[in-house]
């Protein structure tokens, strides 16, 4: 049985996530301070994450930026095949590349805080988040649910994906799901730009 505040608690949570979300990248905007080596390093792993959320989105479609949870259908192909929740892997491997991009230049005891404080905050968020995702999830498609649950991993990606659905990728819905990403990535790319000049 649930706990309802708690429920309601992680709601909130998952509605306004994006604005929470933000939290992290003030955070190396404010504080970071890149190298022109943190950067060559960061970027290939920041773009990988979007990638791979660019990958998910063309499956599971514009739902995902809805203010409350909902699916249409529970997707199983693609990169759900190897992980259930593809595109917080993919928004924690972007933070986690524009974090070393951010603190090249950051002491020892900077680094460890910024990162401690980017992915900490974005950690804490999607342990309330997915939760609540799955919770709902589990009550509107039950045991099909339970068992992609049983095949498929939560965080860490399997290397064999394992059997999936009939959906098919469909890229013309990325444009417009991904369209805050991509502002956010490149305001990033912007504020690392200006950031590495005035250093």
């Amino acid at each position: 049985m649930t706990d309802p505040l708690a429920d309601e608690l992680q709601a909130l949570v998952f509605a306004n996530r994006g604005l929470l979300l933000a939290a992290p990248a003030a955070l190396l905007a404010a504080f970071g301070k890149p190298s022109a080596f943190s950067i060559a390093v960061g970027l290939p792993a920041a773009a990988a994450g979007e990638l791979l959320r660019c990958w998910a989105v063309g499956y599971s479609g514009e739902t995902t930026r809805d203010d409350r949870v909902t699916a249409a259908k529970l997707v199983t192909s693609g990169p759900y095949a190897y992980v259930r929740n593809p595109l917080y892997l993919g928004n924690f491997i972007t933070a986690l590349g524009f974090t070393v991009a951010f603190t090249g230049k950051n002491s020892m005891l900077g680094r460890c805080a910024l990162a401690l404080g980017a992915l900490g905050t974005m950690a804490g968020l999607y342990a309330a988040i997915v939760p609540h995702e799955e919770r709902y999830l589990r009550e509107r498609f039950g045991d099909e649910f339970d068992r992609y649950c049983e095949r498929v991993p939560r965080i860490l990606p399997h290397v064999e994906p394992a059997p999936d659905g009939a959906q098919t990728w469909d890229p013309s819905v990325i444009a417009n799901a991904e369209s805050k990403t991509f502002v956010t990535f490149g305001a990033m790319l912007a504020l690392l730009a200006l950031k590495s000049i005035s250093a």
